[in-house]
């Protein structure tokens, strides 16, 4: 798919300069250079300031009052020279924890009492088509790097705490050497078509109307064709014949790689696996296009942002090449 790095998260070209992750004297440098800035996430969601049209991550100085007690920086990368770190200060509590902490949906914010009144910590799911691509890379590493850090404390080999090694790009074992490196699970997710209809399902818990691509793990030994047939056959009863590799999109919420697919549906007849989906149904272009349009009150498409919605999108338009 000649586009498909258009998709949110799909890469501005940041140059990530891996080669100075084992130089930490030239990264402290770098760090109190004017043009660096470090970019704080509270408990997933990203510092960001602006609004609209304006959104944008919320870089700070290094040595920022807000950040004194920020535990180790990671090395995210250059932005057109300017070097960029983040940090995780989900230690800091704010007066109020809101019940919706978490949720698919989260509309809450959360202003640090140290920084200005303009920065506030939002839902990167709110914000991500509101960032330029450059910065939506940015943010998106920081969150996967920062939540995989947040889930890997301990060692996987012996069980002792690791410590942070490589400017935040891996963790060390101090008992038994072992290292260890950020996980990316793939995720298989699929434009399933028979004639003029695509396959859509909803999970338990989705927003009143929400449908989106069905979508699964890529396992052990199996390809991600292989993953895309069996996926739609254990959540839908659909089989499936061709299978055609479209685009991919990183998908930080929280470390997830998802390969976009198209297939080809060889039966019709959905029978539904209720643990994985509440619902699935077969839809025309033309109610798609509807939905798209906001004129169906009753489907309400993926999210914008998400690979699904990208691959709809362009499926619509013809634009699958």
């Amino acid at each position: 798919m000649r586009i498909g790095e258009t998709v949110t998260f799909g890469g501005s070209g940041l140059d990530r300069a891996a080669h100075l992750r084992n130089r930490p004297e030239e990264l402290g440098l770098m760090a109190r250079d004017p043009e660096a800035g470090v970019l704080p996430l509270w408990r997933g969601k990203p510092l960001l300031v602006g609004a609209a049209e304006t959104e944008a991550p919320g870089w700070l100085a290094a040595d920022d009052a807000a950040l004194a007690d920020a535990p180790d920086r990671v090395f995210l990368g250059l932005d057109e020279g300017r070097p960029r770190f983040a940090c995780d200060l989900s230690a800091w509590e704010p007066e109020e924890t809101p019940e919706t902490l978490g949720a698919f949906h989260d509309p809450s914010e959360q202003r640090h009492p140290a920084m200005s009144d303009t920065h506030r910590f939002a839902e990167l799911r709110a914000a991500m088509t509101r960032l330029t691509a450059r910065d939506a890379e940015l943010v998106a590493t920081a969150r996967g790097i920062l939540g995989w850090h947040a889930t890997h404390r301990f060692c996987a080999r012996c069980g002792h705490e690791s410590h942070v090694a490589m400017a935040g790009w891996q963790r060390l074992c101090p008992a038994c050497g072992a290292h260890h490196f950020p996980r990316t699970d793939p995720v298989a997710i699929m434009l399933i078509t028979r004639g003029n209809s695509v396959l859509i399902g909803r999970s338990p818990g989705w927003p009143v109307g929400m449908y989106s691509l069905l979508a699964g793990f890529v396992e052990p030994g199996e390809t991600i064709e292989a993953a895309v047939r069996r996926e739609t056959f254990e959540e839908a009863g659909v089989r499936v014949g061709k299978v055609k590799y479209l685009a991919c999109q990183p998908w930080p919420f929280p470390s997830s790689l998802m390969f976009g697919c198209r297939g080809v549906a060889l039966t019709d007849e959905i029978t539904l696996d209720p643990a994985e989906l509440e619902d699935a149904r077969w839809v025309t272009r033309e109610e798609m296009m509807a939905a798209y349009a906001g004129e169906d009150p009753t489907l309400k498409p993926a999210r914008p942002g998400a690979i699904a919605h990208f691959i709809i999108a362009n499926w619509l338009a013809d634009r699958l090449d």
